[in-house]
């Protein structure tokens, strides 16, 4: 029988150190149901189709604030616990430039599904709402870069002076997962710029 093994801090709040890997990987993985995929058979390929699919989607982003700061806050350590704010406030400072632009493409598509957004930008190339929304989609792009905290945006990462930041004291799955929920909303944004922009499917 496989055990997995991890080490927890001995003045870490054990509970809260497990469930924040947990929360970060679920709502990473939970953000993916209102994403469509394609059409097949006259019909949608998504999990569901609901009206109100981008703040779905803006919701579940928003949330996923909250495992940083109870990794960062569990594990009871200085650098653990600076980490997750310096991760908390660039996410949640981005989010607002995000929704912002979210405005703009609705006020095109005319609606929050996802599908729907797809079909407005039916006809080809030059029918993408990237044309007439260059500068949104230009702040997309860079707010998705500071979101997902990739390359100039991976301050909170700061190896130099934090340690890898939150996920310091974390190890084996539990930090597998931190990483597993960061790639999984990297290729979430990746299929939002290409919903939002880029035609869709």
């Amino acid at each position: 029988m496989v055990q997995l093994r991890y080490i927890i801090p001995s003045g870490a709040n054990r509970v809260v150190f497990i469930i924040a890997p947990l929360l970060t990987f679920v709502l990473a993985l939970v953000a993916w149901a209102v994403i469509p995929f394609g059409m097949w058979d006259g019909g949608k390929i998504v999990i569901s189709d609901i009206n109100v699919g981008v703040l779905y989607l803006f919701a579940i982003s928003s949330l996923g604030v909250y495992g940083i700061i109870m990794s960062g806050w569990s594990s009871n350590s200085k650098y653990a616990f600076l980490g997750g704010l310096r991760s908390a406030a660039q996410m949640v400072s981005y989010e607002v430039s995000i929704g912002f632009v979210l405005i703009t493409v609705l006020l095109f598509a005319g609606s929050l599904n996802l599908s729907a957004i797809v079909e407005a930008q039916r006809g080809g190339f030059w029918h993408w709402f990237w044309l007439p929304l260059l500068p949104m989609f230009a702040i997309f792009f860079i707010s998705a870069l500071a979101e997902t905290n990739r390359h100039p945006f991976d301050l909170p990462e700061a190896e130099a002076e934090l340690v890898t930041g939150y996920n310091v004291e974390y190890s084996a799955f539990t930090f597998a997962l931190f990483f597993l929920g960061e790639y999984m909303n990297m290729i979430l944004m990746s299929a939002m710029t290409s919903i939002l922009f880029l035609g869709g499917w």
